[in-house]
């Protein structure tokens, strides 16, 4: 048997295939008035629910691109402001090698300084030590000489020209 055989004969044993037009049965009624309110309400119910989801939607994109655009300029404000701050170290840096510099040579200035001070003082005390010394041996030599020729010159010289003599020697020894 046929599948397409079988089909009527099924559709005729449970009752058949057909139409109920009794409106009461079919809920007709009730479908048609369901439908007419989903037709009127649903498009203003809907209508102001995807309204105000599409507004809120806008709003938020609105508030991202400001929120971006801020971003964007603070950004730039803060890149700029590295490249403030860069070009600020580096200034600072060139000024404290430039400064230590320049202490670096006033100090080696000063020291070439304090020892040619130094140098100068020495060779002073030197100077000075060797007049000290060669005016003490001048002086130690004339007394000596004035020594040997008092001790040879009683045999030379009476009494009168000797002491005449020893005056004259106090004196130049005094005026010396």
């Amino acid at each position: 048997m046929s599948i397409l055989t079988s089909v009527p004969s099924l559709l005729a044993s449970e009752g058949g295939f057909g139409l109920n037009l009794n409106l009461f049965e079919t809920n007709i009624i009730n479908l048609a008035i369901v439908i007419a309110a989903l037709v009127w309400f649903l498009p203003k119910v809907l209508g102001g629910i995807l309204a105000t989801r599409r507004a809120t939607i806008l709003a938020d994109l609105q508030d991202a691109e400001q929120r971006l655009l801020e971003t964007t300029t603070a950004l730039a404000a803060a890149k700029q402001d590295l490249a403030d701050a860069r070009i600020k170290a580096e200034k600072i840096r060139s000024d404290a090698r430039a400064r230590a510099d320049a202490l670096r040579l006033d100090s080696e200035r000063r020291t070439v300084d304090e020892m040619a001070r130094l140098k100068q003082g020495a060779v002073a005390d030197l100077q000075s030590e060797a007049s000290r010394v060669s005016e003490q041996l001048r002086r130690e030599a004339a007394r000596r000489a004035v020594d040997r020729a008092l001790a040879s010159l009683p045999g030379k010289l009476d009494a009168e020209a000797q002491a005449r003599f020893i005056d004259q020697s106090i004196n130049s020894l005094g005026q010396a």
